[in-house]
């Protein structure tokens, strides 16, 4: 079973990310692994910190000349912004007069800072819970995930994101498409498969940023070219749909997630809301997929259609009411520097997020100890299915 840990603090010396249960001969390449992290950190209405960290990926183990060994793959990506919070974010001794200076005890609404300072007894400083709940853990899922891509890409699967609506700005209605997503370009601003917006976004989020205000919106993803099969109905914790909500959601700030059509098909009726099943040239295909690819949590040959929705980021320049947890005395929120918007960076980080639930699955299903095993039992499937098995899935050879 792939699985994927996660370690690290926003302001400490590295983030890591430890996958296990990766075959062997998997050959990586080093720079499709820091194009995503440079992917992650584009986007208009970023913070300063995009503009001191250049993430690049070291692999402390589990490869050797470029094919991964079997053993669990160990990626680092350093934080250059240590150099500035050493004396805070020592691991061994931190220095009190600077750890007196960055301390913090006024919660952000919004943020898990109180929650998560009742659960771990962290009432003298919200930094040591802060460090960890930091979206930029979210660069150690990206490495990994850029890691599982390379895999899926071997056999066929590919993933697209783009910006469907930021803030009140609604770009586009419904479930998007793989050729609408193609169509973003990743130097573009904001992300959206419509560059003519994209002057008006860019001024409305500079209107929201003199504001001291934040801004959420909606992320479209689809997985194309995925097999038929994955997942199962057999156990709610095999459902794929599932597996893909609960990692989407597990992204800071995510807040819902549909699959497919699955918010406009829940206001109609059943003869609206499924996909027929039509014959196709060799296999079968669907008219529509309203259905996301998924069927009682098994993919079904069509592309993976969700759609992500994201709050606005919680730390404000004019911050919300709080209390000091010092004094218990009123005091406005504590302030951090943040992102206007990243929206068009959550794009990104769902692709990966997927890349990783997909090749969980997909290894599940096709496993093996070293690429060849499992290359040989996905095209045995294809050959089974040939004739029957959707039309896409069955012109693809590995």
């Amino acid at each position: 079973m792939l699985s994927l840990l996660t370690a690290g603090e926003s302001h400490g010396p590295e983030l890591c990310a430890v996958l296990s249960g990766l075959p062997a001969g998997l050959r990586l390449s080093q720079e499709a692994i820091n194009q995503e992290l440079a992917r992650r950190q584009h986007g208009f209405g970023r913070g300063g910190r995009q503009k001191i960290e250049k993430d690049r990926v070291e692999v402390r183990a589990g490869l050797r000349n470029g094919e991964t060994l079997g053993s669990p793959l160990v990626l680092a990506i350093p934080n250059r912004d240590f150099e500035n919070w050493a004396k805070v974010m020592d691991p061994w001794a931190v220095d009190a007069a600077s750890a007196a200076r960055r301390r913090l005890t006024a919660p952000r609404p919004g943020h898990a800072d109180l929650a998560g300072a009742w659960k771990f007894h962290q009432r003298k400083d919200l930094r040591n819970i802060l460090e960890r709940a930091s979206a930029r853990e979210t660069a150690a899922r990206v490495a990994a995930g850029a890691v599982c891509k390379q895999f899926l890409g071997v056999f066929g699967v590919e993933i697209r994101s783009g910006v469907l609506a930021l803030g009140e700005k609604i770009l586009h209605h419904g479930p998007p498409s793989f050729e609408l997503l193609s169509r973003v370009q990743d130097n573009s601003p904001l992300r959206t498969p419509f560059p003519e917006k994209e002057p008006e976004l860019v001024a409305y989020v500079e209107a929201v940023k003199h504001q001291g205000d934040t801004l959420g919106g909606i992320l479209g993803v689809v997985a194309h070219g995925v097999p038929p099969g994955l997942g199962s109905y057999t156990q709610w914790d095999e459902r794929l749909d599932g597996q893909l909500a609960q990692a989407v959601m597990a992204v800071q700030a995510v807040k819902a997630v549909a699959l497919g059509a699955g918010l406009e098909v829940a206001l109609g009726p059943g003869s609206q809301a499924h996909d027929p099943i039509v014959p196709g040239a060799p296999g079968l295909r669907r008219s529509s997929n309203h259905a996301g690819g998924l069927e009682g949590g098994v993919t079904n040959g069509e592309d993976i259609v969700l759609r992500a929705y994201m709050k606005p980021i919680a730390t404000l320049r004019k911050p919300l009411p709080s209390v000091d947890l010092a004094t218990l005395t009123p005091q406005p929120a504590a302030y951090e520097r943040a992102d206007v918007t990243a929206v068009p960076a959550l794009g990104v980080i769902l692709e990966n997020v997927v890349a990783f639930v997909l090749a969980r699955a997909f290894l599940a299903k096709f496993s093996g100890d070293h690429m060849d095993d499992v290359r040989d039992a996905f095209l045995a499937y294809r050959r089974r299915l040939a004739g029957w098995g959707p039309e896409a899935f069955l012109r693809f050879s590995c």
